[in-house]
């Protein structure tokens, strides 16, 4: 059940860094008993795939609560693809990963990323610099996640901060983008069909790669602390993008 504080509001806090850092660049920004709120570098995965067992976010911070002497082993609550950078929640027992399964849309307040996608968005969405994708999610033949009839429901609002490049280089969009939902690769898929793919994304058709990476970022994240009602928030730096900021003639 969620615990719910009627006596008085919820208290407001940001949480301040803690900044341990933990092999292969993971970051442990809060920790208390029930849970771990992590920024995990791009180019770790954030659990164990069939090909993959060690080299994973769940592992390192596994073996960090090992060596204080937890018993209890770390359990994430969302994930993060591998090349996207960000924030992360892992908790310490079944209980408390149950009660974020059960009633997530009620806990979690906001998941803000940011994203560098190719091209000048607003040719395709009428001259705004922001919009709702509002696109059912689903998979193809080969297991992709596409846009398609018939999917789940998805929807991804997004907010231009500015345009990036040069005519000479190409042009980027620099996005905030706030998920409604939460589907698997729900960003990527809606750019994607927008016509303006995640810079660096070659499974979703994307032309170039300026950072060498996945260029999106899950930088903030809000959610009310499921023991005891508080609204934490987090913020992770959005890392430095080689592209200046394009200038608007006229």
């Amino acid at each position: 059940m969620v615990k719910k504080t009627k006596a008085s509001p919820v208290r407001r806090i940001l949480i301040n860094a803690q900044n341990r850092r933990l092999p292969r660049g993971v970051l442990i920004l809060y920790e208390d008993r029930d849970l771990l709120v992590i920024d995990k570098p791009a180019g770790l995965l954030s659990i164990a795939t069939g090909t993959e067992q060690e080299k994973t976010a769940y592992r390192i911070i596994a073996e960090y609560m090992r060596k204080k002497g937890e018993k209890r082993r770390p359990a994430a609550v969302h994930r993060l693809d591998r090349d996207t950078s960000g924030l992360m929640i892992f908790v310490k027992s079944a209980a408390v990963k149950k009660n974020f399964m059960d009633h997530w849309d009620e806990l979690v307040r906001l998941r803000r990323y940011t994203a560098l996608a190719e091209g000048d968005i607003r040719t395709s969405s009428g001259g705004k610099s922001e919009g709702i994708m509002d696109a059912p999610l689903g998979e193809d033949r080969g297991g992709r996640v596409v846009v398609r009839s018939g999917g789940k429901s998805a929807v991804t609002r997004w907010t231009l901060l500015t345009i990036r490049g040069n005519d000479r280089d190409g042009l980027y969009s620099l996005l905030s983008l706030e998920l409604e939902t939460g589907r698997r690769n729900q960003i990527r898929a809606h750019l994607s069909h927008l016509g303006h793919p995640v810079a660096g994304d070659k499974k979703y058709a994307a032309r170039t790669n300026p950072l060498g990476r996945l260029a999106l970022h899950a930088g903030t994240l809000a959610f009310f602390h499921p023991h005891d009602g508080r609204l934490m928030k987090f913020e992770s730096p959005l890392p430095s993008l080689p592209l200046s900021p394009r200038r608007e003639s006229g």
